[in-house]
Formats: structure tokens, C-alpha cells, sequence
């Protein structure tokens, strides 16, 4: 009831202030004169005001009252007999005003007689009636409770007090809610490990869990069977999978040995700053320092390939969820820009297919700063950690490599800048109140800037290195020509999409070079996205925006295709650093897919909330099978549209010439497929090598192909040794066709080498009389026992014997002699 108001409908009155009497006496209550905590009641005066009193105790000479048992105001019930100032804590009115109790101290009704709170039975009237809180009262002396008559009052024992004021409170309890006694028994406190077991249930339940597994999930389903065989078999060819393969190797090895050599590879002997000859996957070298060797490398490469799908995938979800699309929308999202056709012709380019820390990194950078596409900015939602997160996850992408990494720099870097002029004019012309953005954030901006920026100076200078020391290495208008797309492009699948590599194989033969100019996103998505342009949840706006985006990141894919790029393509080509280096423009088709995936995600989430709100109309209010059905229909067309049937070859085995011959080295044949073979082979010990797979090809390699075509001859052993190379190692199941099918078995005498079958290779030394610079260690990947290495072991005394000792002899003395002598003394 309401404090001070009487159950008859009195004006309550005001707290501490006594209310007037009214006339007539009020009935006198039968055995509970009120209700109350027990420690706290009004008690006559004898002034007619009702007196707040500590302590529950008001009687009448005829017997003990009863104590007070809740903390609110309420009115004396009537009875037969009595009149209100009997009544324990009530006023002349009958409403008495009821405080909060104290233990100590009680005043009972006209100074006569004090109630004992430690005793529950009392009545009002004498007769013994039980109360509620009541206790039997004791005139002129001072309870255990500490309730007594105003004259009498004197301390009480303070424990004796706490222990009544304990059972006081338990019995007020029970009268309380006397059917508590029938209820459940309370919950258990869980125990630690329960409630370790919750915390596990709950992270495992969580949505961001669930969107990492699923998107592993489906990773791992849609690159299959990339890890059936993860091992021994590779997606798309064997050519450049075995180049990033040996990248990621390289990385972590040599960052764990000598960090300072990171950009002088061991590959393209001696070209300085080989490493940067392409890509570098550089955010991939904490995976490649584990394991050794070429097993170790393509398991790696692998096991990349499909992890970089499922970044992908959830990247792109945590970009469409960031601004503002429900999940079913985000989930299109995700599938359709990670395993949209387009990307099935890149399969072997990992460092294309790492494309999902943009996505990541714009979610993240939205979210720290409280922004996304449906609500706006809200200030209340800004979070500096995830602006530091988002800059690192930014920065990460950027060490993948340059070909993906650049575009997406000069994106972040135009954001930056047209948010700062909107934000200023705003706040500067438009805006009254200016809209917070706080220090914090901008230091978190500033910082993670700057780290933005210096990864990519750091990974730029040894790329500008390169280009300074090869001109070849910067691409034309000429190269960017043969790379672009036409129109056609848009719309035609590669022959790596199931459902639509067959129907298109015509459309492809017309493309000049259709593996990088097949730029279909998937038809599905081409409606979805259409789709959103008339109904979305974005603003018309922001949907006008996206459609301009994905218009403009068109025209720069087809290169110059489009009026031959002279307003699009090659003023960017011509004016922005580094984007000379960049060879295929249709790989910004990237952007358009992404841009696409956000409308198609307004799209969904419209449908999916309309589907929700026509079934709110419904008994029950849930969606039924088919309505569930058509929410997730748009996700299962994106997915069947991404199915692929790329070809998984077996990699190519390593030979043991290179397990046992160390470097420099030279590997024949020499060609731009073979060598990045060779790369991967020499992921065992890393000798170095003078084969080398990039981009472009250095003059000097070029050079080494040339003058080898004739080896072993004096000219190119003598060349081969002014590169300070030792050793050449001829393939023999790689000879068919070449000049050296017919001169693998030609003699070396007069060469001052030495010719040694190695399994299927050939090796010739260069420098017999020398021992190994760098000796190797025995071979372990197959666990079969190989030639000793140690120095000063006989490794080289077959090696360096031979070929002295016929040299120092005169050359005419075998024909003069019997042809059995010298060949008897020399076996000697």
C-alpha cells in the first residue's frame, strides 16, 4: 500500500508530519494491528498526532500490542471494540505512519508498557491471540530487544539485540508470504566449473563463433579437395602455387636466421632484392616458420589457401553486419564475394585470393568509429580498440602484397581524407552542435595511420629498388593493354565454374586472355544487387552511392578497354605511385564485387524483415517452413553458383640432387614454369639458386638461359664461374625436346669439372678441387640413408681424384701405349 494512505482512501500525509484527527474513534484491531518490519510504528502522543517511534511496541493498560511488521504506512483494520489510539502504531484517524525500525530503541503507547520483539505471540487485546510480529509486553522495564517505555529507556546487550533483530526479521518473513514455505527451494550457487561450463556454452553459441566455424566450414567444403591430399596435391597448376609456396617458406625461414637478408632470396643468384621480383605474402612468414622442406611448403600453401576463403567469407559478413544488414544478408555477403566465378580463374594466385583483411579492416574501422551505413554515426558506440585493430588488420593486408594491397591503400587513404573535409565543413558551416569525436579516437587514428603508412614505405623501398636496377620491371601502357578486359568480360564465367564454365566456353575462346578477363561476380548476385536498388534497407542514397561505386570500379577494370583509358585508367597508371607496377587491372574487379555484395545484403535483409513482419501477424508468430525457405534461398543460389571444379595436380617431386648438392647452383632446364619448381625444391636447405620465377624476368637470367643452351661447354662453364656459381644439376626427365637431350652424356675432360649421376640428375661441379662451402646435411624427409656430409669425410675424394690426375697427364701417351694400361693405372 502507499505510504501514509489509508486502505479507506486518506490523503496520505507527508513524511515526519502527523495527520489531523478526525472524529469518532477508530475500531481497535483484533490481534494485528498492523504490518511492519518489527522495528518501527506510531504511537499516540496523547497530542492527537501520531509519533514516529523507534521500535514496534504500543499497547494499552489492558494488554501487550503488536509490533509493527512492514516499513510502510497502513491503517488499523477495525474491529468490535477499541479505539485507534489503542492500536500499536496507528493514529487518531486510524492511519498510522510506520518508519524504519531500530533496533535499540521502542516507545510504547502512552509510556505504560513496552512489547518484547524477541517473543512472536501477542495480541492486541491481551487474550494471546498470535501476531504477526508481537511480542508480550513487560511494563516499566527495558526488553531484550531493546524496546521500552520512554522513562524506563537504558542500554541493551548489542548482541542479544543483532540475534533478536535476525529472528524478527525471519518471523516478518514468514508472515510476510506465509505460502513461501510450498515454494521451489532457491537455486544452487553454481560451482566454479559450472559456471565455466556456461561461459564455454555461451562463447560457442555466440555469433561471431558461429559465423567462424560456418565459414571454415564452408572453406573447407567449396575449395574441396584441396586438403584431401594436402601434401602431394596443389589447386589450379603447379606453377605459381610452387612460387608462393617457397615465398611463405622463405619468409619465416629467413626471418628466424637472419632477418636482415629478408629481401636478397635465395633465388635469382645474384640479383640483389630478389624477393621483391613479386608479391611477397609477407603477413603469411609466422605460418612458414614451421616445418622444412617441400612437403612442409605445399601442406602450408594449403592449408592458406583455404583459411584465406574463410577470412574472406567472414570479413565480408562482419563488413555487411557493421552496416547495419541482419545476418541472413550478411551471410550472402560473405559467400558471394569470397566464392564469386571470377575468382575461380585465380585459384592459383594466393596473393589474390588474401583478399579478406579489407573487408575485416573497414568493419573494424567502421565500428571503432560508431558509424555504418543504416544508422549513421553514434558517438555513444565509438571504441578506440577496434580503430587500433582495424589499422593492424589494415596493415596486414598491405605486407600481402602490393598487387591487392595498393588499391586498397589509396581507398583508406581517400576516406581518410574526404571524411576529414565532410567532417570539418559540417562542423564548421552546417551544424549548430558540433558532433563529438574525442581524443582518444584520434590518437587511436593518428597511430594506427602511421602504422599503415609505414608498412607500406617499408615494404615500397625494396620495390622501387628493383625498379631502379631493372627497367623492365615497370609495366607499359602497351602490357596494361593486353590485360584489359573488354565489356564481355563481365558476363562470362571461367571454365573453373560448374554451372557455368561449360555454357561459356565460346564466350572465352573470344577473350585474347581469358584467364584474366573471365570477370563474371555471379548472375545470382547481379540480380540481388539489382534487386537492392529498389528495395533495401539502405538509404536511397547510400544505394545511389554503391551503384556509382560498383560503375566506377567497372570502368577502371577494363584497363583501356574503356575510350582506351585515356580519363580513367591512365591518369591513375600515369600519376599515382607504385601503380605503374600493377599489370592486370581486372583484378579491381574486386571492388566491384564487394560493392555489389553490400546492395545484394540490403536486399536480403529487407526481405528477410518483411518475411518477419507478415509472419508477427500469424498464430504462432514465427515464420513458417516456406517463408524460412525463401529468406534463404538467395544464400543457397550464391553458394551453388561459386561451386568450382578446379583441378588439384600432384606437385612435383623433389630430386635428390637438390637434398644433397648445395649452392650456388644452376638447375637445367631454365624456364619461367620449370624454375619456380626449383624454388620450391630448394625449400630444404634454401642454397642458393640462379633459377627464379617472378613477374618479369631480370636481364641476367635471360642471359644465363642463353649462353647455357650449349653447356657443358668452355664458354658457359667459364661464364656460369664468373657468377661465382658451383654447381649445375640437369634434370634428365626434363631434357625431352631441349639442346641438352643429346649433350647430357657428352665427355667434360679438358672442362676442369667433373660429371656425377645423382638418381635422375646429372651434376657437374664447377669447382672440384674445393670443398663445399656450406656442407649438407644428410637427407630426412624419406627417411632412406644418403652420402655422408660431413667435412673431411670421402664425399669428395671420388669427386676431386679423377679429374686431376687425367688433366696432369701428357694427352698423347694413350696413343702410343696399349689402351687397357692407362685405364688400368687410373682405376688405381
Amino acid at each position: 500500500m502507499t505510504t501514509g494512505q489509508s486502505e479507506t482512501g486518506g490523503v496520505p500525509a507527508p513524511p515526519g508530519d502527523s495527520q489531523r484527527p478526525t472524529s469518532g474513534a477508530a475500531p481497535r484491531p483484533a490481534g494485528d494491528a498492523g504490518t511492519g518490519n518489527g522495528r518501527t510504528g506510531a504511537a499516540d502522543n496523547g497530542d492527537g498526532t501520531a509519533r514516529r517511534t523507534d521500535g514496534a511496541a504500543a499497547t494499552t493498560a489492558g494488554g501487550p500490542g503488536a509490533a509493527a511488521a512492514e516499513p510502510t504506512t497502513t491503517s488499523a483494520e477495525p474491529t468490535a471494540s477499541g479505539s485507534a489510539a489503542d492500536a500499536p502504531g496507528a493514529g487518531r484517524n486510524g492511519v498510522a505512519t510506520v518508519g524504519e525500525a531500530d533496533a535499540d530503541h521502542g516507545t510504547a503507547a502512552n509510556g505504560k508498557a513496552t512489547a518484547d520483539r524477541a517473543d512472536a505471540l501477542g495480541s492486541a487485546d491481551g487474550t494471546g491471540t498470535p501476531g504477526k510480529a508481537g511480542a508480550e509486553g513487560k511494563t516499566g522495564t527495558k526488553s531484550d530487544s531493546g524496546v521500552g517505555g520512554e522513562a524506563g529507556d537504558r542500554p541493551a546487550d548489542q548482541a542479544t539485540a543483532t540475534e533478536a533483530d535476525k529472528k524478527a526479521g525471519e518471523t516478518a518473513e514468514e508472515a510476510k508470504d506465509p505460502w513461501s514455505s510450498f515454494g521451489p527451494a532457491p537455486e544452487a550457487v553454481p560451482s566454479r566449473p559450472r559456471r565455466v561450463v556456461r561461459a564455454v556454452g555461451r562463447f560457442l553459441i555466440h555469433e561471431w563463433t558461429l559465423a567462424t566455424l560456418g565459414a571454415l566450414a564452408l572453406a573447407v567444403l567449396m575449395t574441396w579437395p584441396t586438403l584431401r591430399y594436402p601434401l602431394y596435391t596443389m589447386p589450379q597448376d603447379t606453377w605459381d602455387p610452387s612460387l608462393q609456396a617457397w615465398q611463405m617458406a622463405w619468409s619465416g625461414h629467413i626471418l628466424l636466421a637472419d632477418p636482415a637478408q629478408l629481401w636478397q632470396s635465395n633465388s635469382f643468384f645474384p640479383e640483389l632484392w630478389s624477393f621483391a621480383f613479386s608479391d611477397t605474402l609477407l603477413g603469411y612468414a609466422p605460418a612458414g616458420m614451421i616445418g622444412t622442406g617441400p612437403e612442409a611448403a605445399v601442406l602450408r600453401y594449403n592449408i592458406m589457401f583455404v583459411l584465406a576463403h574463410a577470412l574472406a567469407t567472414f570479413g565480408a559478413y562482419a563488413l555487411a553486419r557493421q552496416l547495419g544488414s541482419g545476418r541472413t544478408g550478411a551471410a550472402v555477403a560473405g559467400v558471394a564475394y569470397a566464392y564469386a566465378p571470377w575468382l575461380l580463374s585465380q585459384a592459383g594466385h594466393l596473393h589474390v585470393l588474401s583478399n579478406g583483411g579489407i573487408p575485416l579492416a573497414l568493419a573494424m574501422l567502421a565500428r571503432g568509429h560508431g558509424w555504418s551505413l543504416r544508422h549513421g554515426y553514434r558517438p555513444e558506440r565509438r571504441h578506440d580498440g577496434w580503430v587500433y585493430v582495424g589499422w593492424l588488420v589494415a596493415a596486414w593486408q598491405l605486407s600481402l602484397g602490393f598487387g591487392i594491397g595498393l588499391p586498397f591503400a589509396y581507398f583508406l587513404g581517400a576516406t581518410v581524407l574526404v571524411t576529414a573535409v565532410i567532417w570539418y565543413v559540417r562542423r564548421t558551416w552546417f551544424w549548430a552542435v558540433r558532433r563529438p569525436f574525442g581524443t582518444r579516437l584520434f590518437v587511436a587514428d593518428l597511430v594506427g595511420g602511421a602504422l599503415f603508412a609505414g608498412v607500406g614505405v617499408l615494404m615500397a623501398i625494396p620495390y622501387f629498388k628493383v625498379t631502379e636496377l631493372h627497367s623492365n620491371a615497370e609495366r607499359s601502357i602497351g602490357d596494361i593493354a593486353l590485360f584489359s578486359p573488354p565489356a564481355s568480360g563481365f558476363v562470362t564465367a571461367p571454365a573453373e565454374s560448374r554451372i557455368w564454365g561449360g555454357l561459356h566456353e565460346g564466350a572465352r575462346a573470344a577473350l585474347p586472355w581469358h584467364p584474366e578477363m573471365t570477370l563474371l561476380p555471379g548472375f545470382v548476385l547481379y540480380a540481388l544487387a539489382a534487386g537492392g536498388l529498389l528495395f533495401s534497407v539502405w538509404k536511397l542514397r547510400h544505394r545511389l552511392l554503391l551503384l556509382a561505386g560498383v560503375l566506377g570500379t567497372m570502368v577502371l577494370a577494363m584497363g583501356t578497354r574503356f575510350f582506351g583509358g585515356t580519363w580513367t585508367y591512365v591518369p591513375l597508371f600515369e600519376h599515382l605511385p607504385g601503380w605503374n607496377g600493377l599489370r592486370t587491372p581486372g583484378r579491381l574487379m574486386l571492388w566491384t564485387t564487394l560493392l555489389l555484395c553490400l546492395l545484394a545484403a540490403g536486399a536480403v535483409t529487407a526481405l528477410t524483415e518483411r518475411v518477419y513482419d507478415l509472419a508477427r501477424q500469424r498464430i504462432p508468430s514465427w515464420p513458417g517452413p516456406w517463408l524460412r525457405l525463401a529468406t534463404l534461398l538467395p544464400l543457397l543460389l550464391v553458394a551453388v553458383e561459386g561451386l568450382n571444379t578446379t583441378p588439384h595436380p600432384v606437385a612435383p617431386t623433389q630430386p635428390a640432387a637438390m637434398r644433397l648438392v648445395d649452392g650456388p647452383m644452376l638447375v637445367l632446364p631454365s624456364n619461367q614454369s620449370l624454375d619456380q619448381h626449383v624454388m620450391l625444391w630448394s625449400t630444404t636447405h634454401f642454397q642458393d639458386i640462379v633459377n627464379g620465377g617472378s613477374g618479369f624476368t631480370p636481364q641476367q637470367l635471360d642471359e644465363v638461359r642463353r649462353v647455357t643452351q650449349t653447356f657443358p661447354d668452355q664458354t658457359s662453364v667459364d661464364y656460369l664461374r664468373t657468377l661465382g656459381v658451383r654447381n649445375v644439376v640437369l634434370l634428365r626427365d626434363q631434357l625431352a625436346g631441349t639442346p641438352w637431350e643429346m649433350s647430357v652424356d657428352s665427355p667434360v675432360d679438358g672442362l676442369g669439372i667433373t660429371r656425377e649421376e645423382m638418381g635422375d640428375a646429372v651434376v657437374y661441379r664447377l669447382w672440384p678441387g674445393e670443398s663445399s662451402a656450406t656442407p649438407q646435411p644428410q637427407p630426412t624427409p624419406s627417411g632412406q640413408p644418403g652420402l655422408p656430409t660431413q667435412p673431411g669425410m670421402p664425399t669428395g675424394l671420388p669427386t676431386g681424384l679423377p679429374t686431376n690426375l687425367p688433366t696432369g697427364l701428357p694427352t698423347n701417351l694413350p696413343t702410343a701405349l696399349p689402351t687397357n694400361l692407362p685405364t688400368g693405372s687410373g682405376g688405381r
